[in-house]
């Protein structure tokens, strides 16, 4: 059986001054933190449902999806900074250090906040919400373990982003 081990979030926050809606995922997996950049598991749905909620191309390169992230005023990051995980389990995190989003906060006119899933939802409300004062809302895991959901209906439920 694998063991947790504790983990730093390795990659910064994605925003400039023009960012107006942050979406917030619970903390990257292995292959993100490989890729050094946001939903690098090549199952995961992210950048398929970001494209077709914006009308463009999938974005392959790291340059492609800053700029697509950039050019439509959101910002990226996720809840957690640190925790102990085994793996790209959600399931698994214990001993969460989250994120301090003031970094975005204080830089970016943010309006709006999301949760690409659950997990990052709940850390969201127990350790930055008090201190932020600032409400999330929830969309359905673009993860590759949410199987319940059809890409059709995750860019559907995503459309509220816009």
């Amino acid at each position: 059986m694998a063991l947790a081990q504790t983990q730093f979030h390795p990659i910064p926050p994605l925003f400039d001054e023009h960012s107006r809606t942050l979406i917030l995922g619970s903390f990257p997996s292995v292959k993100s933190r490989e890729a050094n950049f946001f939903y690098g598991h090549p199952q995961n749905r992210f950048w398929r449902v970001i494209a077709a909620l914006t009308n463009a191309p999938i974005p392959q390169s790291v340059a492609e999806k800053t700029e697509l992230i950039l050019s439509n005023h959101f910002a990226l990051w996720d809840s957690i900074g640190s925790c102990s995980i085994i793996g790209s389990s959600d399931s698994s995190i214990k001993d969460v250090v989250a994120n301090d989003l003031r970094i975005i906060t204080q830089h970016a006119p943010i309006e709006r906040i999301f949760c690409n899933g659950s997990t990052s939802l709940s850390i969201y409300r127990k350790y930055i919400e008090p201190t932020l004062q600032h409400p999330a809302q929830l969309l359905p895991s673009s993860s590759p373990a949410n199987a319940a959901w059809s890409l059709e209906r995750l860019i559907e439920a995503w459309r509220i982003i816009l």
